[in-house]
Order: structure tokens, then sequence, then C-alpha cells
């Protein structure tokens, strides 16, 4: 099977859409813990890994800089239109995570990263036809034209990209009765979004079929 069949593939597709999103929101986390300068780990600087942390969060504007750019990676790539945008900046900035990881023997991590990586190639390949024409110097170039994701696709990715920035920001536990509510209102949220999203996704393909 080419290449053409993998990419025209509604199954893959939906799959590329939903690894996107699991993708992207693997860097808010950590973008949202540097960009609020707040420490990544308690290890003790005795520990090389510990150290290397520390040294970055007192960079200062450098560890908001991380933050940022880890942020804008992940909203890029569940926004799903910049998409390609997005695993490029993401393949870039994790590629330096994983090399760290290996680096400092962390416990597990590396295995994490590495999968990660992998994620992230297959997102950058998936969208081979955008970039590729950047490396055909003084000559004649096609980009192959793929329809864009959906709407619901892109609104979905929206909403989760908001609701995910604020669910970090609650603290449901030791948090008052209001932040419980918008905790428990944002994750229904993010439900009704993926059995809708999805629901209609179908319907619009068995409607195709049937026309």
């Amino acid at each position: 099977m080419n290449f053409e069949k993998l990419r025209t593939s509604r199954i893959n597709q939906w799959i590329i859409i939903h690894l996107r999103y699991v993708v992207g929101f693997a860097f808010f986390p950590s973008g949202l813990v540097k960009l609020m300068g707040e420490r990544f780990t308690r290890i003790s600087t005795d520990d090389p890994i510990g150290y290397f942390f520390e040294a970055l969060y007192q960079s200062g504007f450098y560890w908001n800089f991380l933050g940022l750019a880890q942020l804008i990676a992940g909203i890029l790539l569940m926004t799903q239109r910049f998409a390609t945008l997005g695993a490029l900046m993401f393949l870039a900035i994790l590629s330096n995570i994983w090399i760290i990881t290996i680096s400092l023997s962390f416990t597990g991590t590396w295995i994490i990263t590495s999968l990660m990586m992998i994620a992230v190639l297959l997102l950058v390949v998936w969208d081979n036809h955008k970039w590729l024409p950047l490396f055909n110097y003084n000559k004649a170039s096609t980009v192959k034209e793929y329809p864009d994701p959906a709407s619901v696709w892109i609104i979905a990715g929206v909403i989760y990209a908001v609701s995910f920035m604020i669910l970090y920001m609650l603290d449901p536990v030791k948090g008052n009765v209001y932040e419980k509510w918008l905790t428990g209102i944002l994750i229904i949220t993010i439900l009704v979004t993926f059995v809708f999203s999805n629901l209609k996704a179908y319907r619009n393909h068995k409607l195709m079929l049937n026309t």
C-alpha cells in the first residue's frame, strides 16, 4: 500500500487527528509549569538531574520561554489546521528533551520520550507534502493537496486546549467549591466534545458513502 492510500484512509486520518490531540496535550503540564515560573521537579541538586533542572529554573526568562514554546507547539498541534507547524516545533523541542533524558540517564523517562519521538516523527511524515518542497532548491515543485480536517475537529481542538489549560490551573482538592464545580464542568465538556465530534464525523462519513 502506497503513501497516497495511507494518507486518504479515513481510519488513518482519525488516528492522526487524535494523535495530534494527545501529543499536543503532553506539553501542556510541563509548559505551564515553566511559563508560570514554577519548578518542574523537586529532585535535590546533589543529583545531576536535579542540578540540571535547577540551573534551567534559575535562568529566569529562558525558563519561561521554554514553557511558552512548548505551549505554542501543543496548541498548534491541537488546532489541526496549523498542525504541521506544531509538529515541526514539537520535533525540535522534543529532540532536545529526548537527548537530555538519555544523556542524564532518566529512569524510565527516556522510554516515554522515545515513544513521543516516534509519534512526532509520524506526524511530521504525515505532512511531508507540505515541507518537502523546501528542499527543492531552484526547482519547480507541486504541493499535493489533501482535504483539511473538518471544522468539527478544529473546534474540538480549541475546546480541548482551553479546557486542559484551565484544568491544570485549578486545584479541586484544596480549592473552594467553585473550583470543584468548574473542574467537573470542564471534564464533562471534554467528554461531550469527544463524543459529539466523533459522532458528527461518523455521520458525515456515512452520508458521503450514501451519496
